[in-house]
């Protein structure tokens, strides 16, 4: 089973580059992030003539989740479900082929002393409860997603120079941990341990792709018995070197099931 995570920042605009990478990795389950279309524009008619389902939410401008796959998702969710505010837009979860899959898009933070850093921190907390109420180690479960926080130095260009970045300070990157603390493993990081790997480069750095000046941002998660199948894991830049491209590259994984 083939199972990625790609932020597209705006599905409207990279449609066409979208169709091309399925049509040539064939996921079973493709993870989209900041789709930038309320659910009535959502551009599902060429995803369906190229025989792919799409299960989304999303809103104006801004957030947006989706998960693309081969057969239909199955038991579709929608944001956390503890009483606070959902944000549904940032959330969702589905059964695909005998996985849950759980596609989250992080919020950035802004900066240190703005509000939405603090409810970064805190929807980081909730969403380690979220997966106490729901799963189990021992589920078959992948958490997919731009999470907005290079977890280890390895994972961001100049570590030293983002100390107090919204995506780097120690507060989010132990936000991060405690939500792992659940059992996650890094499932990219289990075949690739070396530094240097990014799979966001700013579009505000000159020629960030080919002077590899970037950021591990985007992962795939997965529970103990997941992350004991994995076989391969890739983040391919070629759709970032493309024209028109996302920030983001696509990062997949493959696992070995029954």
């Amino acid at each position: 089973m083939k199972i990625a995570t790609f932020n597209v920042n705006s599905i409207r605009k990279r449609m066409e580059m979208l169709l091309a990478w399925l049509r040539q990795h064939q996921p079973d389950a493709l993870c989209l992030q900041e789709t930038k279309v309320q659910d009535a524009d959502f551009p599902r008619a060429p995803l369906a003539a190229a025989g792919w389902h799409v299960v989304f939410r999303g809103e104006k401008t801004y957030n947006g989740v989706a998960i693309v796959s081969r057969a239909p998702a199955a038991a579709v969710r929608f944001g956390l479900d503890d009483g606070g505010s959902a944000d549904e837009a940032r959330l969702m979860w589905a059964n695909v082929g005998g996985v849950t899959v759980v596609n989250t898009y992080v919020p950035q933070g802004r900066e240190l002393t703005h509000a939405m850093y603090r409810y970064k921190l805190d929807w980081f907390r909730r969403l380690g409860r979220f997966f106490g109420r729901h799963f189990k180690p021992a589920d078959l479960v992948v958490w997919c997603g731009d999470l907005n926080v290079a977890a280890e130095p390895e994972d961001v260009h100049a570590p030293e120079r983002h100390q107090q970045h919204v995506c780097f300070h120690a507060d989010v990157r132990q936000a991060l941990a405690d939500c792992r603390r659940w059992g996650f493993v890094d499932v990219y990081r289990r075949f690739h341990p070396e530094p240097g790997r990014y799979s966001f480069f700013d579009y505000r750095t000159p020629d960030a792709v080919q002077h590899n000046i970037g950021w591990r941002l985007d992962y795939l998660l997965a529970s103990p018995a997941l992350a004991a199948r994995a076989t391969a894991a890739e983040i391919d830049l070629a759709p970032r070197r493309a024209p028109q491209a996302s920030d983001h590259a696509p990062v997949w994984a493959e696992f070995a099931l029954d």
